[in-house]
């Protein structure tokens, strides 16, 4: 990239950022791009609204489930050194691993943790143990708190837990906190220099908190709560850097698995198994899945991405490997997170001149909605759908395990665990978009908003599939 593209996507970058933050009361905004040699950083706006504190280049902030694309990447290095099979049962390796549903651990592999198809129904399970036994704790919760949404392997379904029992899987071959682990085998050959895996180092250096509008005034209030439990490490709870350490991790992706300062983190081989599809639904609102990366279609260029929210705010690192591309971004209110499509659909189309087709190019009429109908669950979370004038109608309700899990879950959601019925129209047959909404919003990745239903059998739906996660009909 000549310098002259770079100071035009760096003023493109600077000049959205500025007019989304100040329409969307998001205090601060920092994003990075790489591309073929050269690379930007641009910061903007308030890292924490509570102090003043400037968002500057290099401030720090929660990965969120970016995290899950490094915990793979961990994995992955175990395989490479013979130490773990991708094919192997769990409990191959972790004898203690059990789930409520008889014999599920006898089924699901590692591979399954990666690809998440493990079917492990603990996507809010938020156990609040600290320290270095936190993912052994977890894992031991699991036994007596959750079950399958369905066979290992039949589904996918987003997973917090497969990514959680994967990080204590690498502590136990390893004899390596997961902390630890991550550093010495991620941070330090990638160059990640100011990436931390605590509040208590990164307070050390300039980090950015989450944000929340408050719903009267809708001015932004800091979250109250700054990382998950350790519990929820190895996918998104605790690792922390910046947009520079993110985009160094993404060029090692781009370059077969060897790092910017010449490292090889990953084989060739590998790096390349991440990419592939591992799992694919066939249908527009969940991607087709490979290791740890999601693969989002974009006409027929693939971006390798993956977002993460954290109390408060949203990360997000995309790779094209196909354009030598590395984008990363964080804001400090969810909503950044539509700042952050708008960024990369720009990206694809006016600086790599990639077409960004319309995903969804015509929507059926007269679609039978009673297989739909009905009460989907899946951990402490029901969704009751129900047919309201020609439309679905969706009523969602949190209900915590008990005090401690709905004491976590509030405070990462801001306070706000319940919302308004949604209305949602047919596009066709199993797949819905929430109303009100352009079609053309979908093409980025606000495709996740798209809701579908799978496995239809005798009229009725058994799957409902919001955001990747599933949950099945009660």
């Amino acid at each position: 990239m000549n310098n002259n593209a770079l100071s035009t996507v760096e003023a493109r970058i600077r000049e959205q950022a500025a007019a989304y933050c100040e329409s969307n009361n998001v205090p601060g905004f920092v994003a990075g791009v790489y591309h073929a040699g050269e690379q930007t950083v641009v910061a903007h706006g308030i890292a924490n609204v509570n102090t003043g504190a400037p968002m500057l280049d290099g401030t720090g902030f929660l990965f969120g489930s970016v995290t899950k694309v490094l915990t793979t990447t961990l994995v992955l290095q175990q395989v490479d050194r013979g130490v773990l099979d991708l094919d192997a049962p769990i409990a191959k390796y972790l004898p203690e691993f059990a789930l409520t549903t008889p014999g599920a651990q006898d089924k699901i592999l590692v591979r399954h943790l990666l690809s998440h198809t493990n079917g492990i129904d603990a996507d809010l399970f938020f156990p609040d143990d600290e320290g270095r036994d936190a993912l052994k704790a977890y894992v031991s919760g699991l036994a007596s708190s959750c079950g399958t949404l369905f066979e290992p392997g039949e589904q996918l379904s987003y997973s917090n837990g497969g990514m959680i029992v994967a990080g204590r899987l690498l502590e136990v071959v390893t004899g390596t906190p997961f902390a630890d682990l991550l550093e010495r085998e991620v941070y330090a050959p990638v160059g990640m220099s100011d990436s931390s895996t605590s509040a208590e180092r990164a307070i050390l250096r300039s980090t950015a908190i989450g944000h929340f509008l408050d719903p009267e005034t809708m001015a932004a209030k800091p979250t109250g709560m700054f990382t998950l439990p350790d519990t929820w490490a190895p996918a998104g709870g605790t690792p922390i850097g910046t947009v520079a350490d993110l985009l160094a991790f993404g060029r090692t992706h781009l370059a077969g698995g060897v790092a910017p300062s010449g490292a090889r983190v990953l084989s060739a081989e590998s790096t390349e198994l991440m990419q592939q599809v591992a799992h694919d639904m066939g249908t527009p609102n969940t991607p087709p899945m490979g290791l740890g990366w999601v693969r989002y279609p974009f006409g027929d260029t693939t971006v390798l991405a993956m977002s993460g929210a954290s109390p408060g705010g949203v990360a997000i690192l995309c790779v094209v490997p196909e354009h030598d591309l590395v984008f990363a971004a964080f804001g400090n209110n969810p909503g950044a997170i539509l700042l952050q499509d708008q960024i990369l659909q720009g990206l694809l189309g006016e600086h790599l001149g990639v077409p960004v087709p319309t995903l969804i190019t015509e929507v059926e009429q007269d679609v039978d909605l009673t297989p739909y109908a009905g009460t989907y669950r899946s951990n402490q979370l029901r969704i009751d759908v129900r047919v309201v004038d020609g439309e679905l109608e969706e009523t969602t309700t949190y209900e915590p395990a008990d005090e401690s899990q709905e004491r976590i879950f509030t405070e990462f959601a801001g306070g706000a665990t319940s919302a308004p019925p949604q209305r949602y129209v047919p596009i066709r047959p199993g797949l819905f978009a929430p109303a009100g909404y352009p079609l053309e919003a979908f093409d980025g990745y606000l495709r996740l908003l798209l809701v579908s239903y799978h496995d239809v059998r005798d009229g009725r739906a058994r799957f409902r599939n919001g955001g990747g996660r599933l949950t099945r009909r009660a």
